[in-house]
């Protein structure tokens, strides 16, 4: 079968389409036939061999590249109940050693990092949940905010920010969103109650609409410092990438978020995409084949929604 991998790290030409052998579910685990994957910016960081750096993935001879997936169950191993051949699925790969990711033409998972896809929703949509989807309910978990309290939220208008939005106003919070001047109509729309363009003095225009500052901060586009700094002493703040936690200034708990799969978690998000409370946004879609040329695209930046592969 056809799976994206790395054998040597780079720029996109070091994305190979191999013919890898078929995975099999062993015990407590699923095999998907995947009908669409993301590609999201950890693609980018294990291609390029960023994560080594930083010492969060060793160097093989094979890398798996993906972490979202939604398509169809066609092999469930012993001890696995609940999901079914024939179900259609979504689910995170959230290890990164591993030989075989999401971007292939099968993919193996824990049944725990599984759950039934969104009905009604085609998978290059439903593809689009796991990842972002998580991050930003796990985040605000972390954050451990109350009803009515005060959100800041980062790179608004991107995947996780977007998603954060929506599930902060369903916690009850205020959001104050940050992003492009020409992404407030978005932003707003998604619920945030307050705007600040990117290019502010970040504290101190979040201050004049909070005085105090905020609550907590979601920092998704990790601004790092000056978003600290619209935080309220003894607040929070969820940094989403390694290196992007600030110094914990003020009393300030700050933390770096780590993504998990999380099967149960993900089906909570799944009943509010189908309440219409959670919006999937798709951005391009391309054939797998064409995965370079994705990476590419996701580089130049400037998407509002995912970047989905087809297979």
């Amino acid at each position: 079968m056809r799976a994206v991998v790395v054998r040597a790290f780079g720029g996109p030409e070091v994305l190979q389409i191999a013919d890898v052998p078929m995975p099999v579910a062993a015990e407590g685990q699923v095999r998907i036939r995947v009908e669409a994957a993301t590609v999201n910016p950890v693609d980018l960081a294990t291609r390029s061999g960023a994560l080594t750096e930083a010492g969060l993935l060793p160097a093989r001879d094979v890398i798996g590249i993906g972490w979202d997936v939604a398509g169809t169950v066609e092999q469930t191993g012993p001890g696995v109940t609940g999901i079914a051949r024939g179900d259609q699925v979504i689910g995170l790969s959230d290890r990164l050693d591993v030989p075989l990711g999401t971007q292939a033409e099968h993919v193996v998972l824990d049944a725990g990092a599984v759950t039934a896809a969104p009905a009604g929703v085609p998978p290059v949509q439903a593809a689009t949940l796991p990842l972002n989807g998580l991050t930003a309910a796990q985040a605000l978990d972390g954050l451990d905010l109350s009803h009515g309290q005060t959100l800041l939220v980062t790179g608004a208008a991107g995947a996780v920010g977007g998603f954060a939005i929506q599930l902060a106003v369903a916690r009850g919070l205020r959001v104050v969103a940050v992003a492009g001047a020409d992404d407030e109509p978005l932003v707003r729309g998604l619920g945030a109650e307050l705007f600040v363009p990117r290019t502010a003095r970040l504290g101190e225009a979040v201050r004049s609409l909070v005085p105090g500052g905020v609550h907590a901060a979601l920092d998704a586009a990790v601004v790092g410092a000056p978003a600290l700094d619209a935080v309220r002493s003894g607040g929070a703040f969820a940094a989403l990438v390694a290196g992007g936690a600030p110094i914990p200034l003020r009393g300030i708990r700050v933390f770096n978020h780590w993504i998990r799969a999380d099967g149960a978690l993900l089906s909570r998000l799944v009943a509010l995409v189908e309440a219409g409370s959670l919006t999937l946004r798709v951005a391009e879609t391309m054939p797998i084949d064409q995965v370079a040329a994705a990476h590419q695209r996701l580089a130049k930046g400037g998407l509002r929604g995912r970047l989905v592969l087809t297979l």
